[in-house]
């Protein structure tokens, strides 16, 4: 909602969450629906807009009457998701900024959409989804992938590290940054570039979710050691550029939800992290990396304050599960490590309790390395076979066997 005398003049464009996205695309996989997109054409306003602005909803906003869609935020879970209930089903659009996705039963109802706001808005019909937000989508009978390798292949020759050296992890085994860890960093700028490109590759890649919230507590004063630490973060992401998500066309299309917390992590505040997954059947369509915003005294408590977390996603995506016409069952499986955490929650009563250990991190540092491969099958993630000329001569594309080499490690490809 805008403010009079705070940010009326601010123009906004509509966003779909992430999340949700994720979730259309799962949902037309499974439901084995056309799923085709379409660009609106002349989104934007030619030059810049000095005077008052009238703020009104635009026409066709609120699709009228013939096409009657029910905006989702009627029940506050999404303004950019938009329904037309039909007896058989129904037809689904997703907006982000002038990118539509489109989603129905039949080729035909999505034919007689895309007429109907070509009347209103003149679009262009790009088809069958392929490339989305920069969403590499491609389907099969199996189901849909979505990768974002050429988005990768991109970061990996704007750094110049095309021949660069392979690592395992995302970040070094046993780092710690914090926000006076060396000498700060002549050119911030190119810091503060990079990470914010890492944050929107986040969207296909949950290996990479807590090496980014770490890298980007620093955007304001990075050092040098932050800096080769995100450097190091590429380097992974070069030994494995083409692993995105698979969304199955079989699936149960029932929830479950994992979650942790890392006690005291964040050296400078304290402060917890929480961490969490939510699946809808076998396909990952949540995750999260959030610095906690008090300090936990103990573990029991912050892993608590981690699942107090999990449990308001969990019932989001409940609620636009429900718009889609999916039934949740209840009770939602939910997986907590921390036996503490889950007595409180069994009976909430006053815990006085607090844990303090020395943890050894020396004698886990190897075991990490190895077992890091292993945890991308959990995550749903998969390693895409690229053409070999798809990314052009010279391109990292053509050299990367650790794709499979990682893939095969998981148990995934």
């Amino acid at each position: 909602m805008q403010i009079e005398g705070v940010d009326y003049i601010e123009r906004f464009s509509p966003v779909a969450k992430s999340v949700t996205v994720r979730l259309f695309l799962a949902l037309a996989t499974a439901f084995q629906w056309p799923l085709h997109q379409v660009d609106i054409n002349n989104a934007f306003l030619h030059g810049y807009l000095d005077e008052e602005i009238f703020m009104t909803t635009p026409e066709g906003y609120f699709v009228p009457p013939g096409h009657a869609f029910t905006q989702a935020f009627l029940s506050g879970h999404d303004d950019c998701l938009f329904f037309k209930a039909l007896p058989f089903g129904f037809i689904g659009l997703l907006v982000y900024v002038d990118d539509v996705l489109l989603m129905a039963p039949s080729l035909d109802l999505i034919s007689q959409v895309k007429v109907y706001l070509d009347g209103l808005f003149s679009i262009k019909d790009l088809g069958c989804a392929r490339y989305f937000l920069g969403l590499q989508i491609a389907r099969s009978a199996a189901g849909t992938s979505i990768t974002k390798s050429k988005y990768i292949h991109d970061i990996i020759r704007d750094c110049g590290l095309q021949s660069a050296k392979l690592v395992a992890t995302p970040l070094p085994s046993g780092i710690k940054l914090h926000s006076a860890s060396s000498a700060p960093l002549a050119d911030p700028e190119r810091y503060r570039r990079l990470v914010g490109r890492l944050l929107y590759l986040c969207f296909t890649r949950p290996d990479i979710s807590h090496s980014v919230q770490q890298l980007s507590q620093f955007i304001q004063t990075p050092c040098q050691s932050h800096w080769r630490a995100v450097l190091h973060l590429v380097h992974y992401l070069s030994s494995c550029p083409n692993l995105g998500l698979f969304f199955p066309s079989s699936n149960s299309l029932q929830l479950q939800a994992f979650c942790d917390a890392d006690w005291g992590a964040c050296l400078d505040s304290r402060c917890s992290l929480t961490g969490f997954a939510i699946f809808l059947g076998p396909a990952l369509i949540s995750w999260k990396t959030k610095k906690q915003s008090t300090v936990s005294r103990s573990s029991a408590e912050a892993e608590y304050r981690s699942m107090a977390a999990t449990s308001c996603e969990l019932q989001w995506i409940a609620y636009l599960l429900k718009d889609f016409g999916v039934s949740v069952t209840l009770p939602k499986p939910f997986h907590c490590d921390n036996q503490v955490a889950i007595h409180i929650m069994a009976n909430p009563v006053f815990h006085e309790r607090t844990k303090h250990l020395d943890i050894d991190y020396h004698g886990r540092a190897k075991l990490l390395q190895l077992s890091f491969s292993g945890l991308l099958g959990k995550l749903g993630l998969f390693a895409v076979a690229p053409s070999p000329t798809y990314w052009g001569e010279g391109s990292v594309g053509n050299s990367r066997m650790e794709d499979v080499n990682i893939a095969s490690k998981a148990g995934i490809g």
